[in-house]
C-alpha cells in the first residue's frame, strides 16, 4: 500500500488498483477489519487448491471498488445518481464492511446447529458495528450512518440502490467469483464484470413504483456467465470432496467444543482462523474429559495435516434419482447426528467420526431483478425467467440437482454401501 495525500492507494491482483477514500482509510485502519486479514476467503479451499489463501481482507476490498464503479457509471448516465443523496453516499462503505462478521474460516460455521452459533455472519456484524474504533471511524458519514449501512448489509435498506450490496445482481458474488477463480488457478469463476457494470441501470418496478438498481437487456449475456461460473465453482471448487471433508472435520470439531463445554457460542464472534483453532486445542488438551481431549489429541491433528476424512459412500443426482431424503439430512441436528454415531459403531469407528455431509443452498442459481428492455419496457426478471430474454432460471432446479452431493465421510477409511444407508435417511 501506498499513500496519495488523504487517499490510498492499494495494488490488487484483480482490479490493479483500488484507491481507498480517506474515510474508507479510517475504516480499514480499524482493529475489526484488520482481523479479515487473517480470515481465509474460501476457508479450507486452499488445502485443495494451494493459492486459495487470499483473504476476507482483499475481498472486501475489491467490492468497495466495484462499488465505486458502479456508482461512477450509474452517474454518468443517470441525473438521479448525480445528486448523490446520503443513501447513495454510503453504499462504498456497505461493501467495504459487508463481510465484517465473519467467523474464522468464513461460512464453514454458519452450518452448524443454531444453538451451538450467535447467528450468521451479517447478524454478527452488529456486534463489529458496537466497536469504539469502527464507530469512530465512520463518524464524518454522521451519527446515523452505522445503522444505515448494517441494513444495506442485511439487506433492510430503502435505499434505492440496494441492490448492489445485497441482490441478486450484487457486487460481491462479481467479485468473490473473479477472486476466487484466480487464486484456485481455475477457468471457472470467468465473469463479464466490466459489461455486468456498464449494463447496471437505475429501474422503476412496474407494480410498486420503487426505484431500483437493475439490468439493461444487452446485458443478459454477461448476467448469463456470472450464473454459470457460480455453480460451474459450487461445482468444482466450494463443494469439492476435499474441502466438504475439511469442513465437516471442523464443524465437527467446533460442534463438539461448544457441547463439552471448551468454548460457549459467543467466543466464537472475533477469532481468525488459526487463533480459534489453538484455543480449542489448548483448552482441549487441558481438560479432564477423555472425549474433549480427543478433539485435541486426534481431531484437530489431523485437520491440521491434511489427513482428512475419506468418502466411505457418495452418491450423485442420478443415483439419487427417485430417492427423497429427510429434510434433516442438510442439516446439523440431533437426529443427524444420531444416525452418525449409530453407522460409526458398526463400522468400529470412535463417535463423531462419520459424517453425512449433504450441502444445501437454495438460491444458489435465484434471480430477482429489473429487466430494461430494448424497447424502454421494464419487467422483473424471476425464477421463470423472460422467454426469449434468458432462460437459464428455468432450467436452475436441474444444475442445483447436479451440483449436490451426497457423502459420508469416516476419519479412517471405511465402505458403506448404499442400501446400509439410505433407508435411514428417509426416515
Amino acid at each position: 500500500m501506498s499513500s496519495d495525500r488523504k487517499f490510498l492507494i492499494v495494488r490488487d491482483p484483480l482490479w490493479n488498483t483500488i484507491r481507498l477514500d480517506p474515510v474508507a482509510v479510517r475504516i480499514v485502519d480499524t482493529p475489526a477489519f484488520q482481523r479479515l486479514r487473517y480470515i481465509r476467503q474460501l476457508g479450507f479451499g486452499h488445502l485443495v487448491y494451494p493459492g486459495a489463501t487470499h483473504t476476507r481482507f482483499d475481498h472486501a476490498l475489491g467490492v468497495y471498488h466495484l462499488a465505486r464503479t458502479a456508482l461512477r457509471l450509474l452517474a454518468e448516465r443517470d441525473e438521479r445518481v448525480r445528486e448523490r443523496d446520503p443513501g447513495t453516499e454510503l453504499i462504498p462503505y456497505a461493501a467495504l464492511l459487508h463481510d465484517i462478521g465473519h467467523y474464522a474460516f468464513s461460512h464453514a460455521l454458519e452450518e452448524l446447529e443454531a444453538d451451538r452459533l450467535p447467528g450468521d455472519h451479517e447478524a454478527v456484524s452488529a456486534q463489529f458495528f458496537r466497536s469504539e474504533e469502527l464507530q469512530e471511524a465512520m463518524a464524518p458519514l454522521g451519527p446515523d450512518a452505522p445503522a444505515r449501512i448494517y441494513d444495506l448489509i442485511r439487506g433492510k435498506g430503502d435505499e434505492p440502490l440496494q441492490g448492489l450490496v445485497s441482490g441478486s445482481l450484487d457486487l460481491d458474488k462479481m467479485e468473490y467469483l473473479r477472486r476466487d477463480a484466480r487464486f484456485c488457478g481455475v477457468p471457472y469463476g470467468e465473469v463479464d464484470v466490466d459489461r455486468l457494470l456498464q449494463g447496471l441501470v437505475l429501474l422503476e418496478d412496474p407494480r410498486s413504483g420503487r426505484l431500483e438498481v437493475g439490468v439493461q437487456e444487452k446485458a443478459i449475456s454477461a448476467l448469463e456467465s456470472l450464473l454459470f461460473a457460480k455453480y460451474q465453482m459450487f461445482r468444482n471448487v466450494y463443494w469439492h470432496h476435499a474441502v466438504r471433508a475439511a469442513t465437516a472435520l471442523y464443524k465437527r470439531i467446533v460442534g463438539e467444543a461448544v457441547r463439552h463445554g471448551l468454548l460457549n457460542p459467543s467466543e466464537l464472534v472475533g477469532p481468525t482462523d488459526e487463533e480459534l483453532l489453538h484455543e480449542i486445542r489448548r483448552r482441549s488438551l487441558a481438560s479432564d474429559a477423555d472425549e474433549a481431549r480427543h478433539i485435541g489429541r486426534r481431531w484437530i491433528p489431523a485437520l491440521r495435516n491434511r489427513r482428512l476424512p475419506k468418502r466411505a459412500l457418495e452418491l450423485t443426482a442420478p443415483e439419487l434419482e427417485g430417492v427423497e431424503l429427510a429434510e434433516w439430512v442438510s442439516w446439523e441436528g440431533g437426529r443427524r447426528r444420531t444416525v452418525e454415531d449409530e453407522l460409526a459403531g458398526e463400522l468400529g469407528l470412535a463417535p463423531g467420526e462419520v459424517m453425512i455431509d449433504f450441502p444445501t443452498k437454495r438460491r444458489m442459481l435465484e434471480l430477482d431483478l429489473l429487466v430494461e428492455r430494448r424497447g424502454g419496457r421494464v419487467q422483473r426478471l424471476g425464477e421463470r425467467g423472460l422467454p426469449g430474454v434468458i432462460d437459464l432460471p428455468l432450467v436452475a432446479r436441474e444444475l442445483y440437482g447436479t451440483t449436490r452431493v451426497l457423502r459420508i465421510f469416516t476419519l479412517e477409511r471405511r465402505r458403506l454401501e448404499p442400501r446400509q444407508v439410505l433407508h435411514r435417511l428417509r426416515e
